[in-house]
């Protein structure tokens, strides 16, 4: 590695074969490196960068650029490069796969470039190892990543640019590299070192830095660099969530932090063992004399390299340009992913040149003796970058699902609480994998008690096994506990609540907590509404409730059926009920249960018994075995004139689906009752509506007719009517009856 390289402003790049060649030859590896993740799916936050619905139109691409917080971190043009990338193929993810594979080819070949341009020894030797490196599959291989593949290109693009102004002095040149830093900026905020790596290597050319010709042309680009180094900073704590006790470190642990980050990410360059997607997070002290021993080793390292850099330059740059481009990671700046891990791959991507380029050098060093063009030379130059490139491929099976990375990564790190987090959500979508999930959440919380999203849904994931409602309960109670403005967790708490005998009166408090903390919380809201709906609590606040909830969220369709629900109980709504019904049908035309209850709505309205008729067909088509529409449809049929069998017939056919039922069988026997020569058998039917409902006054009363009508012990009918009035002592019918029943039996 020459202390002084000679620059070649030779013709361009990509007119000659040589780089033509090379070009071929990283992206072939490349490929096929990469080939087990190219049909791989979306991981942990893919979702999150891959465009989402509400910015796919030309307002969001606007969004995209002038409102921060649209997007999950504001760089533009990396979302930009998504919106067009989903115009061109949506979320088929093999698409998403070939342009990061393309780019971080791009990205080694200009760096091919550079190196070539300035004389250095073998430089296709470093840009294959860069391509091939699996500490670059975090960053290739995953989707969320292309911000390091995408914004290498233009770091490399605008160093390529801007050393060709240094050389020429052409203003052109300056301006195409100025663009092209600022593209990276708004790609990747990391690409704020480039002023500062230029520097670099302008002294690594020169041996010095000439404040006129080096410094002053560089000043726009550090106040470029800074304004954008502050403002991720800024959004990392506003808008991603970097702040809180998991960011709590005192200057000496974070200067303790650096020494071992820069240690760490040298270790796993030179030996890219036991990779893995998390790392453990280091416990930091300030007083542990032997975590200042990483530090201590750097600064050996630099002291050294200082000291050669009197015979070659080169080490000391290339060692510099590690260090300098790993600064935005070293700990002085909160970044989201220290919450977990203090180090990742990807944070390592460019930066992991400032090595490579003086090991490439030292092999080309140890082999110069051999003959140039013999066979075994290039065998050997080609050996380094083919076993990488065999690492990276095993590496990159890892990444062909977010289930398989999950489970890699806890293998190699058991304590990697977020991935047995993400593992349980994965899996809790799964319904035959809900044992997994909860055994997973229970792990999240057991390494990070802490962590009230984990609470909440294993809260939720043991709602789905019987038996253990008063375990859920409790942990939506301790994510509350951990984070008392969780609006989730109170509306979820609420929810459950409503199932405890006795606790209605605490689920209505959680839930209104819920609104107090989120007043924009649609789902509360119509939770609520559902409650006081429920109980008859309050017909007119359930309904405010859910009308709150459609103003909030005017095309979820389920509020609207709520809504009608609660409509059709109010005396004089029921016109507005069934428009509600007409408007949930209208949002979700296989919802089935607003057809059948637009049918109740309709059937009690004039001239609407044939429009319900159809509804109910419709919804029995759309859901066939639901015993509750065809108990609707049976109610219907028997109180229109020649459709007695009819009903019968709907009645039986919902005692069949749920014989549980008790209404079905009240039904069938008010209808059995009133057909010629049926009664005893309306008797029975009155009798397993009471034995599957005590509490059933109707029941009662008609049992008690039905028995003094077809001959039974008159004390029988009037136990059942006594039986009524006790349900219901404002049962003046039953009272009447059992009077008339006593006078003519004294």
């Amino acid at each position: 590695m020459e202390s002084s390289p000679a620059f070649r402003p030779a013709k361009p790049a990509w007119a000659d074969a040589e780089a033509a060649l090379t070009a071929c030859l990283i992206l072939g590896l490349v490929v096929v490196a990469y080939l087990p993740a190219l049909t791989g799916g979306m991981l942990w936050d893919d979702d999150a960068h891959v465009t989402k619905l509400s910015l796919r139109s030309l307002h969001g691409l606007w969004r995209i650029w002038f409102e921060v917080g649209a997007t999950q971190q504001y760089y533009p043009l990396l979302h930009s490069a998504f919106w067009v990338e989903h115009r061109l193929w949506g979320d088929t993810v093999l698409g998403y796969h070939l342009v990061n594979v393309l780019f971080h080819a791009a990205a080694a070949w200009l760096l091919f470039v550079i190196l070539r341009m300035f004389a250095v020894p073998v430089p296709r030797l470093p840009a294959l190892i860069f391509a091939l490196h699996p500490v670059c599959v975090e960053s290739v291989a995953w989707i969320s990543e292309q911000k390091n593949t995408l914004s290498a290109v233009f770091y490399l693009a605008s160093a390529l640019v801007y050393l060709r102004f240094d050389a020429t002095r052409r203003r052109s040149l300056y301006s195409w590299a100025l663009l092209l830093f600022v593209l990276a900026l708004l790609t990747k905020t990391v690409t704020a070192t480039l002023p500062a790596a230029l520097l670099v290597f302008l002294w690594w050319r020169r041996g010095k830095i000439e404040g006129r010709k080096d410094v002053l042309p560089l000043v726009p680009w550090f106040v470029l660099a800074a304004a954008s180094g502050l403002f991720t900073a800024w959004a990392e704590k506003h808008y991603i969530g970097a702040e809180g006790a998991d960011f709590s470190f005192t200057f000496l642990e974070r200067l303790q932090l650096a020494g071992r980050v820069v240690a760490f990410y040298a270790g796993r360059l030179f030996w890219p063992s036991h990779l893995m997607f998390i790392y453990p997070r280091w416990t930091l002290s300030a007083h542990d004399a032997t975590q200042w021993l990483y530090l201590l080793g750097v600064i050996i390292v630099v002291v050294a390299a200082l000291v050669l850099s009197r015979r070659n330059r080169g080490f000391v740059a290339g060692l510099l340009f590690f260090i300098g481009t790993l600064f935005p990671a070293l700990g002085f700046v909160n970044v989201y992913p220290f919450r977990f891990s203090f180090v990742a791959d990807h944070f390592q991507y460019l930066a992991s040149i400032g090595l490579i380029v003086p090991a490439a050098w030292l092999i080309w060093y140890a082999l110069r003796s051999i003959p140039p063009g013999t066979a075994l030379k290039a065998g050997l130059f080609m050996a380094l970058p083919l076993f990488l490139g065999f690492l990276s491929s095993r590496q990159a099976r890892d990444y062909r699902s977010s289930v398989v990375l999950y489970h890699a990564t806890i293998a190699e790190n058991p304590s990697a609480w977020l991935m047995h987090y993400n593992l349980a959500v994965d899996l809790g979508m799964k319904p035959d994998h809900i044992d997994e999930a909860i055994d997973e959440y229970r792990a999240t919380v057991r390494l990070k008690p802490d962590h009230w999203e984990a609470h909440n849904n294993l809260a939720s994931a043991l709602l789905k096994r019987p038996g253990h409602a008063d375990e859920a309960i409790a942990e939506y109670e301790a994510a509350i506990r951990y984070n008392p403005d969780y609006a989730a967790a109170e509306n979820n708490l609420g929810v459950a609540l409503e199932d405890v005998p006795g606790r209605l009166d605490d689920a209505k408090v959680h839930l209104e907590r819920a609104i107090k903390i989120r007043p924009d919380y649609d789902a509360a809201h119509a939770n609520l509404g559902t409650l006081l709906l429920g109980e008859r609590i309050s017909l007119p606040g359930a309904v405010t409730e859910f009308e709150t909830a459609i103003r909030l969220a005017p095309t979820v369709a389920d509020y609207h059926y709520d809504l009608g629900n609660a409509l059709s109980l109010i005396q004089g709504r029921l016109e507005d009920a069934v428009a509600e019904y007409r408007k949930a049908i209208a949002l979700n035309p296989d919802f089935a249960q607003a057809h059948s209850n637009l049918g109740v709505a309709l059937s009690h309205t004039t001239d609407g018994a044939g429009e319900a008729l159809a509804e109910y067909r419709t919804a029995l088509r759309l859901e066939p075995s639901s015993a509750q529409i065809h108990l609707n449809l049976a109610n219907t049929l028997s109180r229109m004139r020649g459709q007695r069998d009819a009903a019968v017939s709907e009645y039986r056919e919902a005692i069949r689906l749920d014989a549980s039922d008790a209404e079905a069988h009240y039904g069938l026997g008010l209808v059995l009752a009133g057909a010629s020569g049926r009664s005893p058998e309306a008797v029975l039917e009155f009798q397993e509506a009471v034995r599957l409902n005590p509490g059933f006054a109707e029941a009662h009363f008609c049992l008690g007719v039905s028995l003094a009508i077809n001959g039974h012990p008159i004390a029988e009918a009037e136990h059942q009517l006594e039986l009524a009035l006790e349900i219901r002592p404002n049962f003046e019918v039953a009272r009447n009856a059992l009077a008339r029943m006593k006078a003519r039996n004294p």
